[in-house]
């Protein structure tokens, strides 16, 4: 998966404060040393100055011209050893540790520059999934909502859905299927996603985990309930906020990898919402980005909540899962009460 430009230079630009405060703090450390150690001061500009000495004899190709008299570059060599040494050593008296007046890096192995030579380093490749899972919207979740915290355990063997005969346990084992599976055909194979069924019976615990699956391997995941997508189209679209139209919302909404659009049917439904949902699955289908869409209305209301032709598109070019059984959360309490 490609980021973003913007998502890009957001990754680069963490990189260079890194960098700068890296230098701050090497700056402050060493302002330290020399004011509780003249001495180290006095060494670094012996460095700093047989060092000048040394590069320029060595650039007009005369190893004693601009040395000082008497004095060979590989004796400007020892000297600058010497006096690194003394530094060490004085450190170490003092108790400091021997690098304490080195850069220290966030990242030994690139630096602090996200690259090691022309690839890039995994702490880039962290950062990616750090921005995505922010901009996600689902950071404070997934840690607990995931596919191995994922439990059939609350799913009944008995209780069937009269239309398929299935049980609530063998409806929710094909829905878990089916999330696996999505995941693991995600670059391959472009499919979307339709849950629905009753409140409390995992609709958005399984898109959660769905989340966690393709953050982790760096895929741009954007969550929204339908009331807060719905209401920022609308901010967007009549100016509320001061924008001149939804065309960076539309960049995040149309471009992501995965769209969750959670609880759709409860927000306020009216000819705008049915009209901003047929922009968004027609859009993201054009392009080819996956969406899942969770609601706890039965087939039959959602097609009569909203157009004709957003339920054409579901209905053809999404698969779809129903869910049976009783709330999870209600049996997750009595659970509790019964110790």
């Amino acid at each position: 998966m490609g980021i973003t430009n913007s998502q890009y230079n957001t990754i680069m630009r963490d990189y260079e404060r890194q960098q700068l405060q890296n230098q701050q703090e090497l700056t402050n450390r060493r302002q330290e040393i020399y004011g509780r150690f003249p001495r180290f001061a006095e060494i670094d500009a012996a460095i700093a100055s047989s060092s000048t000495a040394c590069a320029r004899a060595l650039l007009e190709d005369d190893h004693t011209a601009s040395a000082p008299a008497g004095t060979s570059v590989s004796k400007l060599r020892k000297y600058i050893q010497t006096l690194s040494s003394e530094k060490e050593q004085l450190l170490t008296a003092a108790g400091y540790p021997k690098d304490y007046l080195e850069l220290h890096y966030r990242c030994r192995d690139c630096q602090d520059t996200g690259y090691i030579g022309t690839q890039k380093c995994h702490c880039f490749r962290q950062a990616i999934i750090d921005l995505l899972y922010t901009q996600s919207n689902l950071k404070e979740f997934l840690d607990s909502e995931n596919f191995s915290k994922f439990s059939l355990d609350y799913y009944s063997d008995q209780k069937k859905d009269k239309i398929t005969g299935l049980t609530a346990l063998q409806t929710a084992s094909r829905a878990l299927d089916e999330c696996h599976s999505f995941v693991r055909n995600f670059d391959t194979s472009f499919e979307n996603l339709f849950l629905y069924g009753d409140t409390g019976l995992g609709k958005t615990f399984l898109s959660h985990c769905i989340a966690r699956e393709l953050i982790e391997s760096t895929h741009s995941v954007i969550y929204f309930s339908a009331f807060r997508l719905f209401d920022l189209f609308a901010d967007a679209t009549f100016g509320r906020t001061g924008e001149d139209g939804p065309s960076e919302l539309e960049q995040y909404i149309f471009d992501c990898d995965f769209l969750i659009i959670d609880d759709l049917g409860t927000e306020m439904t009216n000819t705008f919402v049915s009209s901003q949902l047929f922009l968004i699955l027609n859009e993201r289908i054009l392009r080819r980005k996956s969406t899942l869409i969770s609601t706890n209305l039965s087939l039959r209301t959602f097609a009569d909540t909203y157009s004709e032709r957003v339920f054409s598109r579901i209905s053809s070019s999404y698969t779809m899962l129903k869910l049976i059984g009783d709330d999870i959360r209600i049996q997750k309490k009595l659970k509790h009460l019964q110790g």
